[in-house]
């Protein structure tokens, strides 16, 4: 249904004005926040956060300005801002991710979208394209169907070659430049979550949870020590259920060659309204918090990161 309550159901029809846009509200799709001088060995990273919606791709949409918004990780890129002053990069989108998610493999694409075929390439049938979730999203949050009309499958190749490819060259350069200057690298990969988690009782709902691909991304001192950090601040803290982390971590995390990477999921019942899209009174709280951890996290000694490396020689 469109925001008006009509049924649209002739997905044949494909606006005669669609064309790639650019256009983040002024904003680039994307941006480094560096500091002075990177004094630390880690790099942050909030992919979902973007909240610059291209006025084509809201045309094109079914859903209202509120409801579009449901699976952006808000605000998570202000929450780690302080990051930047320890003296570690953080990598933050503009872009939103129902317009492009850059934690999926370029091309996991579900061919309903679009008109054409798609490439032999393509994955079609990985379980995030099944659940609607792919690099191109066909939904938000409860099923609710993003696009009135299927797209041409040029729309979904301009984003990939034009945003997500170039994204991902950033990501990689920060970690080489960072591994080459400290001899390993440490990537935070930073999210929020809905504070309702499906099949989990309301009395056991984390506040957060930390995602390694199940130990197979970073050095198990690096999750312990994150996991004793949050739960000494007060928080309740679990581990790779239901977010073991996503192509990022499982891409850029290899323990063995001294590159770690770590997935934080918060509640965003911690710190918004999800309702109304809006921080609450508890935003400042969990930022001072969070910058605590931050500081302590980005303390660890660095036998914590080369010793696995070292035994896996």
């Amino acid at each position: 249904m469109d925001r008006k309550g009509r049924n649209l159901v002739n997905d044949s029809e494909t606006p005669a004005s669609w064309a790639p846009n650019a256009d983040f509200n002024g904003y680039p799709p994307f941006e480094i926040l560096s500091p002075a001088d990177q004094r630390l060995p880690f790099v942050f990273n909030s992919p979902h956060s973007g909240c610059q919606y291209p006025q084509s791709f809201v045309a094109a949409s079914r859903l209202d300005e509120q409801m579009i918004r449901r699976s952006e990780d808000a605000f998570v890129d202000q929450l780690f801002t302080h990051v930047v002053p320890l003296g570690a990069p953080l990598l933050r989108a503009h872009f939103p991710r129902a317009y492009l998610d850059v934690n999926r493999e370029p091309y996991e694409l579900d061919p309903k979208m679009f008109h054409e075929r798609l490439p032999s390439y393509a994955n079609a049938r990985s379980i995030r394209v099944a659940g609607g979730l792919g690099t191109i999203a066909r939904i938000v949050s409860d099923n609710h169907e993003i696009y009135r009309h299927r797209l041409p499958l040029a729309e979904a190749m301009w984003r990939i070659e034009e945003i997500y490819k170039p994204y991902h060259v950033t990501l990689r350069r920060l970690l080489a430049q960072t591994h080459v200057a400290f001899g390993h690298a440490i990537l935070i990969d930073c999210h929020s979550m809905p504070s309702v988690i499906r099949n989990v009782p309301s009395d056991m709902r984390p506040d957060f949870i930390l995602g390694d691909r199940y130990g197979t991304s970073c050095a198990t001192e690096l999750v312990d020590y994150a996991a004793a950090l949050l739960q000494s601040l007060g928080y309740r803290v679990s581990r790779n259920a239901p977010y073991a982390g996503g192509f990022i971590t499982e891409h850029y995390g290899r323990p063995s060659k001294n590159l770690h990477a770590l997935q934080i999921e918060i509640n965003r019942g911690l710190y918004m309204d999800e309702a109304t899209h809006q921080p609450n009174r508890h935003f400042v709280q969990l930022k001072t918090d969070l910058a605590q951890f931050a500081k302590e996290l980005t303390a660890m000694p660095d036998a914590a990161f080369t010793e696995e490396a070292q035994a896996a020689e």
